[in-house]
């Protein structure tokens, strides 16, 4: 799947179902729903999902569990807006998928 077409999934009432525990949440954080996100990064223990749970904590503005899970995930605090984030972390965990 490609950023097109995960954009273009938004449109649909569930995500689908091929995508990764990581792209669900952000699949679900893009809906508005940042509890069912939450969960579905926390239930996964991989890199990915611990970039996404890093994410939704920046966008909680829970700055210091952010920085824990940007830690755990290989990855540093962002400096982008929220939304550029979530463009580049779909885009990125797409890319791995393909």
């Amino acid at each position: 799947m490609n950023f097109e077409e995960f954009s273009n999934s938004l449109a649909s009432p569930f995500p689908p179902h091929k995508l990764s525990q990581a792209l669900k949440a952000l699949w679900y954080d893009a809906k508005g729903d940042w509890d069912t996100a939450h969960d579905m990064a926390q239930e996964d223990s991989g890199n990915e999902a611990a970039w996404v749970h890093a994410y939704l904590h920046r966008k909680e503005g829970d700055l210091s569990n952010a920085n824990y899970w940007y830690q755990r995930a290989g990855q540093t605090m962002s400096s982008h807006s929220l939304k550029e984030e979530w463009v580049i972390v779909a885009r990125t965990l797409l890319e791995k998928c393909n």
